[in-house]
């Protein structure tokens, strides 16, 4: 089948914090638009964890590989969270790209900043909470994160939504009914090219 590309061929970022359902959003994209889509697969130094595989979840590389990378100018963002790093190579967008996909990248607050200020011409999509009570029902329903994290995920989420809502992205949709906000997506990545 042949892929059912957007008209807009600019890659797609999605933000939004953690736990208001980004990740959901466009598996659902991907799964109703079979081989359209790709999500750009960040260069990271930490481990893989149990079931992760290099190329598919991550590029699993070394911190001087990592950092000879940030040296060339080999990003569109990077950043720093504990002891890891995380990056989007701007040669994976090109070559995704170049297939025929429709790129999709999935990256939080500072690393929009940096695609923002890149050679990379994106379109911006930020995945709110219903609330903040709604966000934090849903991180502590993962049942995976100490109270500590939790706390500082919510602060983070309060920082982002605030940036969110000085106009940077192109579209924000509000994750509180799952249907509802796939078409939202669906809408806005689908929407013709305005001239």
């Amino acid at each position: 089948m042949a892929p059912d590309l957007p008209p807009d061929r600019r890659p797609i970022v999605i933000s939004g914090p953690s736990g208001v359902g980004k990740g959901t959003l466009y598996k659902l994209l991907f799964s109703r638009h079979p081989d359209t889509f790709t999500l750009s697969v960040s260069h990271t130094t930490r481990s893989p964890r149990p079931g992760e595989q290099h190329g598919v979840d991550y590029h699993y590389v070394s911190k001087e590989t990592f950092l000879d990378l940030v040296a060339k100018g080999g990003f569109v963002e990077h950043a720093q969270f504990g002891d890891n790093l995380y990056g989007t190579s701007k040669m994976t967008i090109e070559e995704q790209t170049a297939k025929g996909k429709a790129v999709v990248l999935d990256i939080e607050m500072e690393g929009v900043k940096q695609v923002q200020k890149s050679s990379i011409d994106a379109r911006y999509v930020f995945i709110a909470p219903p609330s903040d009570e709604e966000l934090e029902r849903r991180l502590r329903g993962r049942a995976t994160e100490k109270e500590e994290s939790i706390q500082k995920r919510l602060a983070q989420a309060k920082k982002e939504i605030t940036y969110a809502k000085t106009g940077v992205h192109h579209t924000i949709i509000v994750n509180d009914d799952l249907e509802k906000a796939y078409k939202e997506l669906e809408e806005f990545v689908y929407a013709p090219v305005s001239s």
